[in-house]
């Protein structure tokens, strides 16, 4: 069924007793409330207290009442489950509608273009959604999660300013990289199927995509492939899911080939060399030293840096793809390699493929 079609469920913002059925229970048997009493063994005054819905009808009461109006106990422990229930949707209303605002600052739209939430008319329920999607049962939660200091992600000034979209396209990767099966980390496994991805750059994107998928998740990473949202500038970024378990999260911003092989080299680099505790955020910045190491790795990988002269003196495509053949990596890469080094960025562009997101039906 289409999300458009989705039938919006009505809500109440009150709860009925399961008292106010037995009150109606009772009358129907022409029986008082003093007869009741007795009948049961209850006092009047608890009788009163379960008719406001002030004294729950625990499991002995409708045993008891069971025997004095006969109908079964499951429907009183029923009702008062459903009554408690409402209660506690109610008081968990009152604390969402004190958190309206938080919402403003989370991409809802975007996450239900995505089928990440369900969309929701009530502002209240739709911050319900979002709570969910992030796994927190409140915004006090989300943000001991998201917005503590010790997060490294903090350290991109596109975190501290859109802390909404950053969190909802990292929480993206998380739910993906939590649907893949992966063995446990093997750090030596995973160095061996950098080499053996880097060798994946020639190929077209049917075919290295799911080999790259299958290499990371043999030697303990979940590679997550999530578009890019909004506001969130960023082309990549590690994060260990568990002590077995990591997660890379990549994007196509800027959708030239070159930047999305540096991209995964870097955040590999991240597994391989730095703590497991740290959200890893590659924003394109080398001012801190982990990522400048990142990003050292990457370049060491695609192409060694004794290269670099080599690379620089190049004039014509004929030149760069017979390089590229002798690396056995992408023509592209070689490119992106000497407009670096030379800052000619117009030269060669030809030979850089552009990756584009295929849209698909699964």
């Amino acid at each position: 069924m289409l999300m458009a079609n989705k039938r919006y469920e009505f809500e109440p913002d009150y709860a009925i007793p399961p008292g106010a059925t037995l009150k109606e229970v009772m009358e129907s048997l022409d029986m008082t409330q003093k007869e009741l009493a007795i009948r049961t063994g209850l006092t009047v005054q608890s009788l009163n207290r379960i008719f406001k819905g002030e004294q729950p009808i625990t499991y002995d009461t409708a045993n008891k009442l069971e025997l004095a109006t006969g109908i079964r106990a499951r429907m009183w422990n029923n009702l008062e489950a459903q009554y408690q229930e409402q209660l506690a949707k109610i008081k968990e209303r009152k604390l969402l509608e004190a958190d309206l605002d938080w919402l403003k600052t989370i991409p809802t739209q975007e996450l239900i273009q995505r089928h990440a939430i369900e969309p929701q008319k009530d502002r209240a329920l739709l911050l319900r959604e979002a709570l969910k999607f992030y796994g927190v049962s409140s915004v006090a939660a989300w943000r001991d999660i998201w917005l503590q200091p010790a997060v490294a992600a903090r350290r991109s000034q596109c975190f501290e300013t859109c802390p909404g979209p950053a969190s909802a396209w990292i929480r993206l990767g998380e739910i993906q990289a939590h649907q893949i099966d992966c063995r446990q980390f093997d750090k030596n496994k995973f160095a061996r199927a950098v080499k053996a991805i880097r060798l994946l750059t020639v190929k077209d994107s049917k075919e290295f995509v799911p080999a790259m998928l299958s290499l990371c998740a043999e030697s303990g990473v979940a590679l997550s492939l999530v578009p890019e949202m909004k506001k969130v500038p960023w082309h990549g970024a590690t994060k260990w899911l568990s002590a077995s378990k990591a997660m890379i999260l990549l994007n196509l911003r800027g959708k030239m080939e070159n930047q999305f092989w540096f991209s995964f080299f870097h955040e590999a680099g991240h597994v391989l060399r730095d703590s497991k505790k740290d959200l890893y955020i590659n924003d394109g910045s080398s001012d801190d030293p982990g990522e400048h190491k990142a990003n050292e790795f990457a370049a060491e990988i695609l192409i060694p840096s004794d290269r670099n002269m080599k690379i620089a003196s190049l004039r014509a495509k004929a030149d760069v793809i017979r390089l590229a053949a002798e690396l056995k990596v992408s023509p592209g890469i070689v490119v992106g390699r000497f407009q670096r080094l030379t800052e000619k960025w117009n030269y060669f562009n030809g030979l850089k493929r552009r990756f584009e997101w295929m849209v698909t039906n699964n």
